[in-house]
Order: structure tokens, then C-alpha cells, then sequence
């Protein structure tokens, strides 16, 4: 068993500027990497950038992270971090400006390397310090080590081969007030999928189960939010912030599976959101899994059997524009590939990645 997290959590309403101080240990200039409006909006960069001036640390900002980050959007924010003098970093936003902060911080402090180098595996893990802001109920970068960019040489996504984790995450439930209920789902769905492949990979443990189960209770208290049966409330988007860091811790330990190595093609090609592109893999992917965590995970989840799972999924995704074409390239992208197809405690084979990827309904 290991269980590494390495990141301090505060989690509350204001956390950003009652816990201002945390900043200071980071360092004195600061280079905030969010995307180009939405921290602006939702208050999230007032309240960093306030915290930070009452600190007296300095800051520029890099708000040039687009949606699913590329390698070459990270090498511009190196450059930003470098030509600032900045010593940490901020990220603000959902996992894309998280994400695309922390191969920043990684390549700011490696200012000779290419980047080429993202991918190589060629460079230690030293990073600058970071901290995160999420500002949505998804990704959980925030509590993982992981940064997935998009690289347009091949067409597709990846995780990065470093792990570079936030020294300290500010988790507030009021970034989602302003959120469109579209991005909710979407990113709750990821949430709920980091949950369900964490739970069946090989290095699963009872610790990370720990944090998978917990968030599923968490995230199961908003289900009729996400139905559109009541309006969301204060409570509901602390839930939702809440267990999508816990499924972030989840995934931490373990990594993810199948759903998402198919869903790359799907959001590369169609431009599908990254939440709705996992979601649509997930019912098949928990009908092939074994019968006892597969209960475990439904009755925790509040659902009665396999068919009422799947009718609620259909229902949160909505019409999933998928093309026969991203489908065949999403298959045959996993299909002969070790990391992905043997990473879980069940092995679907071909066959079975078949069923997931085109009989999922």
C-alpha cells in the first residue's frame, strides 16, 4: 500500500483570503494561469489577486489557457513565468488551467528544455511551488499529481510523465454559482468517473476506495440537482467541489482506465467536453466489471441495478454526437495498448473493449 498526497487541502466559503498567508510560504511573485474569462467572472481571480496584494507578493498573469491546454500553450506560459521572474505559480480554474500550471511549473523550472521534453521523461519532477483554485466540480487536478495536455502532433491527449502536485488547493463551492448547469454536468460526470475506474485499478487499495466511496456519497447527496429535480444550493455545490477533490485523490494513487483513453478521440475530434466524452464509455465499462465492486459502487451510488445506472447517465449526457469515425480511432488506440488495457483488476479483452466502445447502450 501507498498512499501519497502530498497537498494541503482547505476547503471552505472565503478560504482563498482567510488562508492568504499559505501564499507567502510560496514564495514572492506569483504568474496566475487561468483561462481567459471565467476566473474573471466568478470571483475566483478577485480573490486570489487580493489575497495575494495583501500578502504584498507580486503578480503577473498568463490567461491564455484554452480549453483541453496544449504542449504549446505550456511552453508560452514558460516563457511568461520566466520573463516575469515569477518564483510560484497559480492556477484558477477547471482542470484545463490547472493542468496547463502545473507542466508550467514544471518547464519554468527547467527553462532550458524543449518541449520535447514533456513527453520524453527526460527531466526530474522539480517543479515550482504551485497552489490551485478549482473553480469547477470535475477534473480534481487540485489533489493529483497529473497534467494532461493536448498534443496536436498526434491527435489526441496524455498525461504528462511527471507528477508535479499543488503544495496547497483552495476549495470553494461558490466558484459554481455563475456556472452554467451544462459544465456542472459535464464535469461531475468526470468526477463520477474517476470514482468508478479508481475503484478497479491494479493499484487500488482500501485507502484509495476509501477516498472513491466517500466521494460517491458526497457526490450522491446532489444526484437530483444534476436530474434537474430541485435548484442547486450552497450545499449542493460544496458537495459537488468536495467529491470531485475526493475523486481526485482516487485517482492519485491509481490513474484512470478505459473510459478515458476512449474519450481523447471524442473531445480531439468532435469537440465533445471532456466530461460528457468519459460518461459515454461508463455503463459499459461497469457492466464488464466484476460483479462485487460493481454492486458496491451501484448501491453506494443509490441505484437499484446496472439498467437504472445507465438510464441515469443517459439522461445526465444528453445526445452524445459521436461519429463512427472517432469510435474506430478511440478503439484502435487502446486496443493494443499494455498501460490502458492491463491496468484494471479485470481484463475485457478485444471483445469486451468492443462491446464498451460501440454496444455501451
Amino acid at each position: 500500500m501507498r498512499f501519497f498526497m502530498p497537498t494541503e487541502l482547505l476547503d471552505g466559503e472565503n478560504c482563498v483570503g482567510k488562508y492568504s498567508e499559505k501564499f507567502s510560504a510560496l514564495g514572492k511573485k506569483a504568474l496566475i494561469v487561468t483561462g481567459k474569462k471565467s476566473a474573471r467572472e466568478n470571483g475566483s481571480f478577485e480573490d486570489v489577486t487580493t489575497a495575494l496584494d495583501k500578502q504584498g507578493i507580486a503578480w503577473t498573469e498568463f490567461a491564455e489557457v484554452e480549453e483541453n491546454p496544449s504542449v504549446e500553450t505550456v511552453m508560452k506560459g514558460r516563457d511568461a513565468a520566466i520573463q516575469s521572474e515569477a518564483d510560484f505559480i497559480v492556477g484558477i480554474g477547471g482542470g484545463s488551467p490547472l493542468d496547463a500550471a502545473k507542466a508550467i511549473a514544471l518547464m519554468a523550472a527547467h527553462p532550458d528544455a524543449g518541449a520535447d521534453s514533456l513527453y520524453g521523461g527526460d527531466l526530474d519532477s522539480e517543479a515550482l511551488p504551485m497552489a490551485a483554485v478549482p473553480t469547477t466540480c470535475g477534473t480534481g487536478s487540485e489533489a493529483t499529481g497529473v497534467a494532461v495536455l493536448t498534443r496536436h502532433e498526434l491527435k489526441t491527449k496524455g498525461s504528462i510523465p511527471y507528477r508535479i502536485f499543488p503544495k496547497v488547493a483552495f476549495i470553494d463551492g461558490k466558484y459554481l454559482v455563475d456556472a452554467p448547469m451544462s459544465l456542472i454536468l459535464s464535469t461531475a460526470v468526470d468526477a463520477l468517473a474517476h470514482i468508478i475506474e479508481s475503484y478497479f485499478m491494479l493499484k487500488a487499495d482500501d485507502y484509495s476506495r476509501m477516498a472513491a466511496l466517500h466521494g460517491l456519497k458526497v457526490w450522491t447527496r446532489s444526484k437530483p440537482v444534476l436530474l434537474g429535480e430541485r435548484y442547486i444550493n450552497a450545499q449542493d455545490r460544496k458537495n459537488l467541489m468536495c467529491a470531485s477533490t475526493l475523486a481526485g485523490m482516487a485517482i492519485a494513487q491509481t490513474g484512470t482506465s478505459i473510459p478515458h483513453a476512449l474519450s481523447y478521440p471524442l473531445t480531439y475530434d468532435l469537440g465533445i467536453p471532456h466530461g460528457k466524452a468519459v460518461g459515454y464509455f461508463l455503463g459499459g465499462f461497469l457492466e464488464a466489471a466484476p460483479d462485487e465492486g460493481k454492486w458496491e459502487l451501484l448501491s453506494t451510488g443509490g441505484f437499484r441495478n446496472l439498467s437504472e445506472f445507465k438510464g441515469f447517465l443517459k439522461k445526465l449526457l444528453g445526445e452524445v454526437a459521436v461519429t463512427e469515425e472517432a469510435l474506430n480511432r478511440g478503439y484502435e488506440m487502446v486496443k493494443d495498448d499494455p498501460k490502458r488495457m492491463e491496468c484494471s483488476i479485470f481484463q475485457v479483452g478485444h471483445e469486451g473493449l468492443r462491446k464498451i466502445v460501440y454496444e455501451h447502450n
